[in-house]
């Protein structure tokens, strides 16, 4: 079973060598429904900042960046492969500075506090070293108002049970669960 949970992390978690190129490619088409959906939740505003934790090939963004004319994204990826790959995706917006894309870990987000309107996270968090932390940090970074989505397919082997309670424990207020088709969704707001 170690074998396995390593090969999956290899692949998916913290996407790394051919492995890691072969699951950005996967997650590219996988996610990008529930990226949608996530972003949809959000209700973004077109000046808005987001941050996504854990961007795996950039599709999120691409998508995001389609919401946001005069806004911006910034992005955290544990994985030096998702990195190369959502800024292959995302070179023009980079270029232009729309985009800031960042290697590391979602318990030490280096941006300022209050810095984002909104942040999302899909099929990320059960890969995080420390999930509580991660949230405590996205809390940080997020302004007063701010909203949060953490969506998670059918396949992420992420359960329902207890992400709302993980979102009110480290700060947020009206944690709630969407349920949509192969997805669920835990929305929550900084007070």
């Amino acid at each position: 079973m170690a074998w396995g949970r390593q090969l999956l992390m290899r692949t998916f978690g913290r996407p790394k060598g051919i492995l890691g190129r072969l699951g950005g490619m996967i997650m590219a088409r996988v996610n990008r429904d529930a990226a949608a959906q996530g972003i949809e939740l959000l209700n973004v505003r077109p000046d808005d900042k987001v941050l996504e934790v854990g961007f795996g090939p950039g599709v999120a963004i691409q998508l995001l960046l389609q919401h946001l004319p005069t806004g911006s994204v910034a992005g955290l990826d544990q994985s030096q492969e998702m990195v190369s790959q959502a800024a292959a995706r995302n070179a023009d917006a980079l270029r232009n500075r729309r985009v800031d894309l960042r290697y590391g870990s979602a318990e030490r987000l280096p941006f300022a506090d209050q810095t984002f309107d909104k942040a999302l996270a899909i099929n990320s968090m059960q890969a995080w070293p420390d999930p509580r932390a991660g949230l405590r940090e996205i809390w940080r970074v997020l302004k007063h108002g701010g909203i949060v989505a953490l969506g998670f397919t059918v396949n992420s082997g992420q359960p329902k049970h207890g992400v709302a309670e993980s979102l009110a424990a480290a700060g947020f207020a009206q944690a709630q669960i969407v349920d949509r088709s192969k997805l669920f969704c835990a929305i929550a707001t900084k007070p």
